[in-house]
């Protein structure tokens, strides 16, 4: 559990470590958050795309079945970073958001322009809630109260993002954790929670005093790597996943709100970017998120999916590897890597 104290940080108060000092997180290695005269720069600085206000998905809303066993992974895209995970048993929520907006206010910020891919009503009992930061487009506190009321689910989330948790939803059962701890969540289930080069803030007095990480599931059916938000950052992270845990079944990768690139670099990876995530870290599979719901920066509402398609052609993989996700689908993920004409595939099979 987090500590609090009468530090300067609200959320936390800890020993100091190589990404968490004098009461701040920061990205070890990496860089810091655009400061408040480049949000300035590039808010009035023009080249933001029009987005139409309804972008309705080609999918129904999703029904979920109440659980799924044995070597089934099943992936439903709820919009934005909000997705259901289906595995060994165990109904996972990442970054659930059901609210109309993401933003400290009702009545302006960021709207959606779809509706969620499953109705809140129609979720299945819910087991764990995964939160990787307290961005409003990640951790909103509507919906995390709506999930304690209705299915009194575990949650899991990085340093310091608990306390916001337990405001939103008293008595919820939280518990937050540093990069590289691992936390047991059912029957041969684990949660790893892992670095992503981001930063965190809900509003202007709080920058980088909860943590941002991403999540491995680690489970019979296969690792599942959750990224979080993430700059590409080299690609280090995910090279350093791939020693740590090996291969995956399936990454959940965000491919959208990347432009500009001079604001957006260090904290949100494009699509080509994504897609050498996925070899790096020895994914067999990826699900692309963080796109197509929430208007967050100045690329045009399809351009992540387009130029996702692009990259996985010059790279030679098939499309069906890495699925630029949309609200309601639904995808069970195969058990076994696809074969890439011409090329020996040297990714281990989808269920190591």
């Amino acid at each position: 559990m987090t500590r609090r104290g009468s530090s300067a940080n609200r959320y936390y108060e800890g020993p100091s470590s190589d990404h968490f000092r004098d009461g701040i997180f920061f990205n070890p290695g990496g860089e810091a958050p655009r400061g408040f005269t480049d949000l300035l720069r590039w808010q009035f600085g023009g080249g933001r795309s029009k987005w139409p206000s309804s972008w309705p998905s080609p999918h129904a809303p999703a029904r979920p079945v109440e659980r799924v066993e044995g070597k089934t992974l099943r992936v439903t895209m709820i919009g934005h970073a909000s997705m259901l995970l289906q595995l060994y048993g165990l109904n996972i929520l990442v970054d659930p958001v059901w609210s109309k907006r993401v933003s400290p206010f009702s009545f302006a910020g960021p709207g959606r322009v779809n509706e969620p891919g499953v109705a809140f009503a129609d979720l299945p009992p819910i087991d764990l809630v995964l939160v990787s930061h307290n961005h409003y487009d990640h951790m909103d506190r509507a919906t995390l109260a709506r999930l304690k009321a209705a299915h009194d689910p575990r949650f899991v989330t990085p340093l310091g993002n608990d306390a916001i948790i337990a405001a939103a939803a008293p008595g919820a059962r939280v518990s937050a954790h540093d990069w590289g701890d691992s936390v047991p969540v059912g029957d041969g289930v684990t949660v790893h929670v892992t670095p992503a080069h981001h930063w965190s803030a809900r509003g202007t007095r709080d920058r980088r005093m909860a943590l941002w990480s991403g999540f491995v599931i680690e489970a019979p059916s296969g690792k599942v790597l959750v990224a979080g938000d993430t700059g590409f950052h080299g690609g280090r992270h995910y090279s350093d996943l791939a020693r740590m845990h090996g291969s995956f079944r399936l990454s959940v990768l965000p491919i959208g709100a990347y432009e500009p690139r001079w604001f957006m670099e260090a904290q949100h990876q494009n699509p080509e970017e994504a897609v050498e995530g996925m070899l790096l870290s020895k994914s067999a599979y990826a699900a692309g998120c963080h796109w197509g719901t929430f208007q967050l920066t100045n690329e045009p509402i399809d351009e992540p999916r387009e130029r996702l398609l692009a990259a996985l052609e010059a790279k030679g993989l098939p499309r069906e590897s890495f699925r630029p996700m949309l609200p309601g689908e639904v995808w069970d993920v195969p058990a076994e890597p696809l074969a890439i004409a011409g090329e020996v595939d040297d990714r281990p099979a989808a269920g190591s």
